[in-house]
């Protein structure tokens, strides 16, 4: 079995990476000009970032301890997303401005639902592995 750093794993690991350069520019653009606007939303942006952050450095170190923290974030981020999206549906008057997880990431290809999924299913397959 692979590791976490192989095969399919390098795509999810660009990706997340991706999600984390994306997430982080954006909602430190967002606090930093516009913050009053929306503050809720923006912070759960630059949480969202972290989550990105966090999941694409554990997921490509690929230790014990970091797939723990893989396994810790992309739950958080599967919580997240679904809460955040669920109330951005409900509450609307919550979020003004759009943050990664509103609407379930619709925003971003529904990406944001999926690739917290796609992380766990893959560091479920190389848990015998894991060093």
């Amino acid at each position: 079995m692979p590791d976490t750093r192989s095969g399919p794993g390098r795509l999810l690991i660009a990706v997340y990476g991706l999600f984390a350069v994306a997430a982080t520019a954006r909602s430190g653009v967002q606090i930093a000009t516009r913050f009053a606007e929306a503050p809720v939303a923006y912070l759960l942006s630059a949480f969202a970032a972290v989550v990105y952050v966090v999941a694409t450095v554990t997921l490509a170190v690929g230790s014990r301890t970091s797939r723990r923290v893989a396994w810790v974030s992309c739950a958080v981020e599967l919580v997240g997303v679904v809460v955040v999206g669920a109330v951005s549906y409900l509450v609307p008057s919550w979020f003004p401005q759009a943050t990664v997880w509103s609407h379930f990431g619709s925003g971003y290809l529904f990406i944001p639902l999926v690739l917290p999924v796609l992380g766990l299913l893959w560091l479920r397959r190389t848990a015998a592995t894991a060093v």
